[in-house]
């Protein structure tokens, strides 16, 4: 059943207007009577009705509310030093299949691409766009919040003791991911995962500093995005619903 999602809360009767509302009456073709999955701001999802049309909005009628099922037990944030090409929107929408909560693209000192603030801002929109549409097809009722690109030194200045903030670092050897985890009990953790050069010295010692704990995912090196895609996919397994 198509999936849509709303800015605000729902309601007996929603409209619905913009792209969402474009797509449904002109791509694919929508009837009076069809049925619609709608999920809020706040994560409730309800099935729901088509009762009418006007030259650019849809009309809702609610019929049920649903239980939620796709959402993770764990709020998993994800820091992803930019990776080459468009490895980035792969990442963003493997986040959003594994239940990440949030994308948070970091500038760093080995990365290879280098955006200007235009280029950022147009690259942090397409990825939210390719978060939102991943929703739609697995199922999820939380939005993914991709945030504007930062710099990684200034990223780590604002982390706090709230959670657990780790790092998989290719210096760590003594640490495995799945040992940190088994002693770490939270509700929010934080993957911080480095470009294809990895993170520099001073990189690694500012974020030891910062509290951001070591890991290894293991013997072997692994590209930036399978890190990224095994770091979330370990969180899910040992905190989360995956396997569940």
């Amino acid at each position: 059943m198509r999936r849509l999602f709303i800015p605000g809360q729902l309601a007996d009767n929603m409209t619905i207007t913009g792209p969402d509302a474009h797509h449904l009456m002109h791509v694919l073709r929508a009837k009076a009577g069809q049925q619609l999955v709608v999920a809020d701001a706040a994560g409730a999802a309800a099935r729901t009705e088509i009762t009418a049309f006007t030259a650019e909005s849809v009309e809702l009628r609610l019929i049920e509310l649903l239980p939620e099922r796709a959402e993770s037990p764990v709020e998993l944030v994800l820091a992803q030093c930019l990776p080459k090409g468009d490895k980035m929107d792969f990442i963003v929408q493997k986040a959003v299949e594994l239940g990440a909560a949030m994308v948070v693209p970091l500038k760093s000192a080995n990365c290879v691409v280098k955006y200007d603030a235009k280029k950022c801002a147009a690259r942090q929109e397409k990825w939210q766009r390719i978060a939102d549409e991943a929703l739609k097809q697995c199922g999820r009722s939380r939005h993914l919040v991709v945030t504007p690109v930062m710099e990684l030194a200034d990223w780590l200045t604002q982390q706090d003791a709230a959670g657990a903030v780790f790092m998989c670092y290719e210096g760590e050897a003594q640490r495995p991911l799945r040992a940190y985890l088994q002693t770490a009990e939270c509700q929010r953790y934080t993957a911080l995962i480095g470009p294809e050069g990895g993170f520099s010295p001073a990189e690694a010692a500012q974020a030891i500093a910062a509290g951001v704990q070591t890991v290894s995912l293991g013997p072997r090196i692994l590209r930036a995005e399978t890190a990224a895609l095994a770091a979330l996919s370990v969180l899910q397994y040992e905190k989360g619903d995956l396997g569940n």
